[in-house]
Parts: structure tokens; sequence; C-alpha cells
């Protein structure tokens, strides 16, 4: 049977969203590996978000906590706010309550993504502050490292990402994923696929 990826996200710009679905080819690339995009709920109302500018959300599926048993791994993405991850990816996780009691996503993989608006604002603390969700419920947290190679030693131009995992700078929100940020996140969905089926196959 095929290894189950999902790759669930926030995304109120679309900036995680386009970095999802890059990490959905990266990962879909890899034999015997079966991806997955799915959107975690909004908590904010359609008033609250068109005050905000927020673009309508796409068509992708609003998983539920009860969801997330069938796959054999996750990469989750998601915003930063103030260095951590977004409060709707947050309430998502909070809500995981009934599967950590009964530890049913012990030993899956997982790999985490993010976009922030700076350079300063969390490329490397929101990865690290979300690894406590993973932990909790006994999770693999497989980050990147160095595998991207060259891509990781940019410094001719803004990138975003690090070892933690693929990463974007929105700006102000007008600025898109580069084409190395892009290229680094299909590289992160291949290179976790690979994982997550030898795990799947050792299992």
């Amino acid at each position: 049977m095929a290894a189950k990826i999902y790759i669930v996200y926030y995304s109120m710009y679309g900036h995680v969203e386009k970095l999802a679905e890059e990490i959905k080819k990266g990962a879909a690339s890899v034999e015997g590996v079966e991806a997955k995009l799915w959107q975690v709920p909004e908590m904010l109302s359609e008033e609250v978000l068109g005050k905000m500018s927020a673009p309508p959300k796409s068509d992708v599926p609003i998983i539920t906590p009860n969801e997330l048993p069938e796959a054999d791994g996750f990469i989750f993405g998601f915003p930063t706010r103030f260095g951590m991850m977004a409060a709707q990816f947050k309430a998502f996780m909070d809500a995981t309550g009934g599967l950590w009691r009964t530890q049913q996503l012990n030993g899956k993989p997982a790999g985490i993504f993010y976009s922030t608006g700076s350079q300063g604002g969390g490329q490397e603390t929101t990865p690290l502050t979300a690894i406590t969700q993973l932990v909790h419920h006994g999770m693999i947290f497989v980050p990147i490292g160095y595998t991207f190679g060259a891509g990781m030693f940019e410094m001719e131009q803004v990138k975003g990402g690090s070892p933690y995992g693929a990463g974007t700078f929105a700006g102000d929100g007008s600025r898109q994923p580069s084409e190395l940020e892009l290229e680094q996140a299909f590289h992160q969905g291949k290179y976790f696929a690979g994982i997550a089926k030898k795990l799947k196959g050792t299992a």
C-alpha cells in the first residue's frame, strides 16, 4: 500500500498555500507515496477577513482531527504570528486531545513549513516552538537539515526557509514565494516522502 502523506495547513493570504502545493508535488513525485492537501478550519468571520483584505479560501477540503490517524505522515504549514504558529492552526492542534489520549499519532513522522512577514519575523522560532505539538503526540520531527544543498546558502537574493523546513517571506502581502523558495518546498515534500515511505516499510 502507498504511504499516505497529509499536507495540512492554514493560509490567510495564499503564501503558505503556494508552498503546500509545491510540497505536494514533491511528495507525489516519490513512487509509492500518495499526497493530499488539507486546510484547517478558519476561526475568523467573513466580515473580519474582509476587513483584513484576505482573499476567498480555495476549494482544498477542510480537515478534522479524526482524519489525521489515516495518514502515515504529515507536513504542517502555517504563517507566523509574533514568532509562533497562527492561532487558527494552534486551535486545530488543541482539538487533537482525543488523539493524544489514545496516542493515535505516536511514531508518525511530521515536517513543518511556514511563512513570515519579515526576515526577523520567525523563520526559526515559528517551527521551533511548533515542535512542542509534535513532541506531546509522540510524532517524529523530520527537518530538512541542509539537504537542499547550495540553495541553503543563498545570499544574493531574499530566501525564506531554514534547516527546520521550507519557508517564505510575505512582506506586506504583495511578495509571493520566489522560484528558489518553491524549489525548496518541492524538495521538502520529496525528501519527507522518502523518509515516510521507509518508516512505513519497516513498520
